[in-house]
């Protein structure tokens, strides 16, 4: 993996980490949810005439990734009404490496490295970790840990649909433009039926906030859907779920909710793994 395709994913992992705490953060999380996937389906919609459509070979893997991410963006914020940032988005983006890594094996039949194998299976433990901190035992609400699981698994399962999508499509950006104007306006719909007086309260009180979290999640999602059709996909995953240290330090600073030894020792794990991901031998 090249060192340019490696800032990419860390930019788009500082990204995800920043939408994720403006879910967390911003009132009603589903309707802010649908307020930010709207917003990003917007800014989607702009860039349109200026890429190819994807190849009609892919429009299956298109829809069925579309209802992944939708499904994604109804379980996370449903895991951040009963969990904190801190705890919910490790063990939600922890869960991905290894099924990313197995599910690019069995469906792509792609192949990594022991060296990096060991560096994804040190990312995972160590975002898993962070999740279950040492001084705060009994604090893990099990519906959280659930939702968040959940989540984990939908990520999984888009990264590797998006992946091999992104390779069939021949543009690999116009197929991110359709998807997040896909599951943008789906989830819309969708939280419209459920929340429609929650999404006005947002709409008159967190409109900026919902563009700025809409035009990172875009950005975080073209970037890796790009990343995950030049790069492994094990890789890929394991790199991108570096937003995890982004996020503990917005956990920290912003929220307040603490970095104690434990997750000191968990990030420098995952920081371990980053580095092992990328050998060559």
């Amino acid at each position: 993996m090249s060192i340019e395709i490696t800032v990419l994913i860390l930019l788009a992992a500082a990204l995800h980490a920043g939408w994720n705490a403006l879910i967390k953060i911003s009132g009603d999380r589903i309707a802010v949810m649908a307020v930010v996937t709207l917003a990003g389906s917007m800014l989607s919609l702009l860039a349109l005439p200026f890429v190819d459509s994807p190849d009609i070979a892919s429009l299956p893997l298109l829809a069925l990734t579309i209802l992944i991410h939708t499904g994604y963006h109804f379980f996370l914020p449903i895991a951040y009404d009963h969990g904190d940032l801190g705890q919910v988005y490790p063990i939600a983006r922890g869960a991905a490496p290894i099924l990313v890594t197995l599910g690019a094996l069995i469906f792509a039949g792609e192949q990594i490295s022991q060296m990096a194998l060991i560096g994804v299976l040190c990312l995972a433990v160590g975002v898993m970790a962070l999740a279950f901190d040492g001084r705060k035992p009994g604090r893990i609400n099990p519906r959280a840990v659930f939702f968040a699981l959940a989540t984990g698994v939908c990520i999984a399962a888009y990264t590797i649909v998006d992946g091999l999508g992104a390779r069939q499509a021949g543009s690999i950006l116009g197929f991110a433009v359709w998807l997040t104007i896909g599951d943008g306006i789906l989830t819309f719909l969708i939280a419209l039926l459920w929340k429609r007086r929650e999404i006005v309260v947002v709409v008159k009180t967190n409109v900026l906030t919902g563009f700025a979290g809409g035009a990172m999640q875009v950005s975080a999602y073209w970037i890796i859907v790009y990343a995950l059709a030049v790069a492994p996909m094990g890789m890929v995953s394991g790199l991108r779920e570096t937003s995890v240290l982004f996020a503990a330090l917005i956990s920290t600073f912003v929220l307040k909710e603490g970095f104690g030894v434990w997750r000191f020792l968990s990030a420098s794990l995952v920081t371990f793994g980053l580095i092992i991901s990328r050998s060559k031998t």
